[in-house]
């Protein structure tokens, strides 16, 4: 890991995430600030603009030059333009919405690259909800069921956290709930829950929880909790 990864569970753009994204920008060393919309693209017309709006109005209080990128498809992802935009950024940050959607749009484009690439010259790339899902080892895909919506199969991702499976929002789900929806779950991978308005930050393989809630690593049937300021092994 040459940069910084950040997991938010749910809240990007709040005022409850100040604190957390102001030592994102310190971490970036640099205050180019790219939000990318793309998973809330299915959401309907108007959705991806009221998220840029809301990250660039955020970061701009922080003091950064933010800006977004309105990368909805394939095509406009693998833009070589999009993706120079990306590749100037010190912090990319992926708001949220549909994650199975937003690796397909996503996997082998321009845009993927030039985020690697920030991430590879020491850069931040920070992911909330849908955009936290997709850097772990596996996505899920969903179905409705009876109105509720569950698991049907399991997509590979892009693995900055090899084995993962990011569950944001978990805070907001019953203990018996995660272990219905994930009972399935692929062979030899681990749980990392995040909660609302929190943070599992990573640099140079050394994980901690920033924010107001708690972090659950499930193994199996162990099970820990992390806090604000807590140090987190993850390897597989």
């Amino acid at each position: 890991m040459a940069g910084t990864l950040a997991l938010v569970g749910a809240g990007e753009f709040l005022d409850s995430m100040s604190a957390v994204d102001r030592q994102l920008l310190d971490r970036a060393a640099g205050s180019q600030v790219v939000i990318l919309p793309t998973a809330s693209a299915p959401d309907g017309a108007g959705v991806p603009e009221r998220w840029i709006k809301l990250g660039v109005d955020h970061f701009t209080r922080l003091g950064a030059q933010a800006a977004g990128l309105l990368a909805l498809d394939r095509a406009a992802c693998d833009d070589p333009a999009n993706a120079d935009r990306v590749r100037a950024a010190n912090l990319v940050y992926f708001s949220g919405g549909k994650p199975d959607f937003l690796r397909q749009t996503l996997t082998g484009t321009a845009v993927w690259s030039a985020v690697c690439e920030v991430f590879d010259r020491g850069g931040v790339i920070a992911g909330c909800s849908a955009g936290a899902m997709i850097m772990g080892g596996y996505v899920p895909e969903f179905s409705l069921k009876a109105g509720v919506p569950w698991i049907t199969r399991w997509h590979p991702s892009f693995a900055l956290l090899p084995d993962a499976i990011v569950m944001p929002h978990y805070d907001e789900f019953p203990e018996v709930m995660v272990s219905l929806m994930l009972g399935r779950r692929p062979s030899g991978s681990y749980l990392i829950g995040i909660d609302r308005h929190t943070a599992l930050v990573g640099l140079d393989h050394a994980w901690q929880v920033w924010g107001a809630g708690r972090v659950t690593v499930r193994r199996g049937r162990a099970k820990q909790r992390y806090t604000a300021g807590a140090a987190i092994s993850l390897i597989s």
